[in-house]
């Protein structure tokens, strides 16, 4: 498996790992008929890869083989309380990908990438009841601080909980 920044191209691949994803780990927790009208088509369109600016975000992808499986994003935090943050503003894995590693090796990946733009903590937010990610983001370290928020995603109001996490230990 190669690790590596998406690039111009990359975007319909991806939105097909988030698509799938997305109809896979929330179809207990969102209306079916929000899933199932997703269409990696039109997420697709929503992607801009290969900026440099350290403000925008920042994708990473996995490959296996030929295929993209698994996809990070970083930026940094969107929230005015964590001013000064980074955020993973997202992780999916291809639901045919589960249990191989991939999303172990993506935040690995994009914590390291928030440390190289020199963030030393970091938020993200899970859609309530998303037990899969929540037991995920705390074997590695991260835990709810308390905070939480309505959003509306893809048609569908959602419940989220924010994690947070230190990223690195001062000087190391």
């Amino acid at each position: 498996m190669l690790i590596r920044s998406a690039a111009s191209g990359d975007e319909l691949a991806v939105a097909r790992v988030h698509v799938r994803s997305w109809q896979t780990a929330y179809r207990t927790l969102l209306p079916d008929d929000v899933l199932d009208r997703l269409r990696p088509e039109d997420r697709a369109k929503r992607y801009t890869f290969g900026s440099s600016e350290p403000q925008r975000p920042a994708t990473i992808v996995a490959v296996d083989g030929a295929s993209i499986c698994g996809f990070a994003t970083i930026a940094p935090a969107r929230d005015a309380d964590a001013a000064g943050n980074g955020e993973l503003c997202a992780l999916y894995v291809d639901p045919e990908s589960w249990g191989r590693g991939v999303g172990v090796e993506l935040i690995s990946t994009a914590r390291a990438r928030l440390v190289d733009r020199g963030f030393q903590h970091a938020t993200l937010w899970v859609l309530v009841g998303n037990i899969r990610a929540e037991r995920f983001y705390q074997k590695d370290g991260w835990a709810p601080d308390g905070s939480r928020r309505t959003s509306r995603i893809w048609g569908a109001n959602v419940e989220e909980v924010r994690y947070v996490r230190r990223l690195r230990v001062c000087g190391r």
